[in-house]
């Protein structure tokens, strides 16, 4: 059965330009017709729909809502002027939109979290901060943190132990501040080898050890699906830590119908578990040009198009 709540983005298309309106911002809205979305929140990036919608990121987010979609995330929310962050916030608190965890820590050539060195530490701690502050001035919920390299030479529970530690000196940072750190591990087999962690049950012990609110996963599917696969399997045994995903299709890493994993299937588990996070749409286009930013949209309304 087709999902009735959601606009194709041809439709959309064709009645946005009849809008004179519309048109004059240079961004597509629906012209009078009843706002439609998803049943899940999918987060376009920045950049995703530049084709449609122009560079200007506030115009972006219009253009995204109208798309259907009630949330966004933006990986580099950190490097932004502080007052293009500003603005973003707004507009997303002005159309009651969520916004997915930005980047606070991710530098995969370092060994940093498996390590005691207290230099590496004070880096941590005053990143954290920084977090917090960006977190503050954006409505920010969560942040994205890789634990970095691991260390050829130190046993593996030791490394283990260690990052356990800095994440809890890091807790005490962001849990005073209701700031959410979503641990993301990386698949070592296409793109990121050397990294320490890799696979959803690794972060769900070490998350269950730091044992703070602030300490949770990010599950990216692409990644697990390279990694370890058993997808929702590990999403159900994860559940209780993870608090965002990840989304792209292997092979490729493009949008949800270019490959092997059946989104469909996942979207209908995690909208019959309850859930309400955000699915940062980390993935890049099949097709060029306007025409691979519809066959975006048009692969999220088909994945959405599940029976409740």
């Amino acid at each position: 059965m087709k999902n009735k709540s959601v606009l194709s983005r041809r439709e959309f298309i064709t009645g946005s330009m009849a809008a004179s309106a519309a048109l004059s911002l240079g961004v597509p809205h629906l012209a009078g017709e009843e706002q439609r979305h998803f049943k899940l929140k999918y987060a376009p990036t920045f950049g995703m729909f530049r084709e449609h919608a122009g560079d200007d990121p506030i115009d972006q987010i219009k253009f995204i809502y109208d798309a259907g979609f009630r949330a966004i995330f933006d990986n580099n929310l950190m490097t932004k002027p502080m007052d293009l962050q500003e603005k973003i916030a707004s507009e997303l608190v002005n159309r009651n939109m969520d916004l997915g965890p930005f980047v606070l820590y991710a530098d995969f050539s370092v060994k940093s979290f498996v390590t005691r060195d207290p230099e590496i530490r004070q880096m941590l701690t005053d990143l954290m901060k920084q977090g917090v502050e960006t977190a503050e001035r954006v409505n920010a919920k969560w942040a994205l943190v890789v634990p970095g390299r691991f260390d050829e030479g130190l046993e593996w529970d030791y490394q283990t132990a260690n990052v356990v530690d800095n994440l809890k000196r890091c807790c005490e940072i962001l849990e005073p501040a209701g700031l959410v750190m979503v641990l993301e591990p990386l698949n070592a087999w296409t793109n990121h080898p050397g990294l320490f962690l890799t696979k959803i049950p690794q972060a769900y012990m070490i998350c269950k050890a730091v044992n703070s609110p602030s300490c949770k996963i990010i599950d990216d599917l692409y990644h697990q699906q390279i990694q370890e696969g058993n997808l929702i399997p590990n999403i159900d045994m994860a559940y209780e830590e993870i608090a965002a995903f990840h989304l792209g299709d292997n092979p490729g890493r493009n949008e949800p119908t270019t490959g092997e994993i059946n989104y469909k299937n996942i979207f209908k588990h995690l909208y019959n578990k309850g859930y309400d996070g955000v699915l940062c749409m980390e993935h890049g286009r099949s097709i060029r040009g306007i025409e691979g930013e519809t066959a975006v949209i048009d692969a999220y309304i088909a994945c959405d198009d599940f029976e409740v």
